[in-house]
């Protein structure tokens, strides 16, 4: 298994598809839930996964501060369906967080968690700082995690 983290311009064609393909099959297909899931951000993100004999088995986008959000951020996290429960979440967050605290000095992370995950984000230091809402039809909360307390 191998660690990739790549900008928009290192992805190869092969890359940004396979990228795209599952974040549409978990985002899209798995819940159900029709949005526009090529958002335009992509360009703006740095791409981190893990891959295993050439299948994206947990992938997330990491943005700085000033992009998505004042706060750098975290988003489209996944892990594969198939790739589920071994611990592959843990992993892609703690490479995620060690490169927007230590490699680029970030202050503060903010995420938009779906709900039935504030659970494990709460372990990783994130605190809710908004109620829950819909969102395309997915219950979520707004995190954030203070880098200084990390």
């Amino acid at each position: 298994m191998e660690w990739k983290l790549k900008s928009y311009e290192e992805l190869s064609k092969r890359e940004l598809h396979d990228i795209f393909k599952e974040r549409v099959q978990v985002f899209v297909v798995e819940q159900n839930c029709p949005y526009p899931e090529v958002d335009g951000d992509d360009d703006q993100a740095e791409h981190l996964w893990l891959e295993d004999g050439g299948e994206i088995v947990a992938y997330c986008r990491l943005f700085p501060s000033g992009i998505k959000y004042k706060e750098a951020s975290i988003g489209r996290i996944f892990v594969k369906e198939s790739r589920r429960g071994e611990g592959h979440a843990q992993l892609l967050l703690e490479k995620a967080l060690h490169t927007i605290i230590q490699v680029w000095g970030e202050q503060a992370i903010k995420i938009q968690a779906q709900h039935y995950l504030n659970d494990f984000y709460t372990s990783l230091g994130f605190t809710n700082i908004s109620q829950v809402y819909l969102e395309d039809g997915i219950p979520h909360v707004d995190m954030l995690l203070n880098t200084a307390q990390h």
